[in-house]
């Protein structure tokens, strides 16, 4: 397996996260690079980056965003001392209606993951967020729509890829060191061929 593949099985969802450190500035200089050079439809590059950093507006905003809807919320949502230490909101100009904009902010947000995880620092990609909340307690300017979030931080615990069991179910699940497993798919059962 080539190292880029190990980094993408290792690049899972992370939701609790150790609080004794921040996500140094080179790395989040590094995920919003990433983001930037990310491709975009028709070059539009209709994407702008809020980053949330200041330990009081991280907490703030926690209550704002919700973890794991496939769990029971005691099981999904970090506990205290577990919450992530940076958001990185994906915002674009209010009103938009451009069909490719979650494409875009797809692409950019599989950069920005792998970005952070080449350092350690794992992510939760999130769209069950609350987001005119958001906007207020961070007085994002009216001109921009919150889109999505994605939490950082380095993880408190490992998440595995895992194969399918025999029942079809897809659900991730966590055993009882509250590590996460995910199913997924073979190749064969996602792909196949034309000649």
């Amino acid at each position: 397996m080539s190292e880029m593949m190990k980094l993408m099985e290792g690049r899972r969802t992370y939701r609790r996260f150790d609080q004794s450190g921040r996500v140094p500035e080179e790395v989040i200089g590094e995920i919003l690079e990433s983001a930037r050079l990310s491709s975009s439809a028709r070059n539009g590059q209709q994407l702008t980056f809020a980053v949330v950093e200041g330990r009081e507006k991280v907490e703030e905003i926690f209550p704002m965003t919700h973890f794991a809807g496939a769990l029971p919320k005691e099981l999904g949502t970090p506990k205290d001392g577990e919450h992530p230490v940076l958001y990185i909101l994906l915002l674009v100009e209010a009103g938009a209606k451009d069909p490719w904009i979650p494409v875009d902010a797809g692409i950019a947000a599989a950069n920005m993951t792998m970005a952070a995880w080449v350092h350690g620092v794992g992510s939760c990609i999130m769209g069950a967020i609350d987001r005119k909340q958001i906007a207020e307690a961070l007085a994002i300017p009216e001109k921009y729509e919150i889109h999505s979030a994605i939490a950082f931080g380095y993880p408190t615990h490992k998440s595995t890829i895992v194969p399918v069991g025999e029942d079809g179910s897809l659900k991730y699940y966590l055993d009882e060191n509250k590590d996460y497993y995910v199913p997924k798919k073979e190749v064969s059962e996602i792909s196949f061929r034309i000649r």
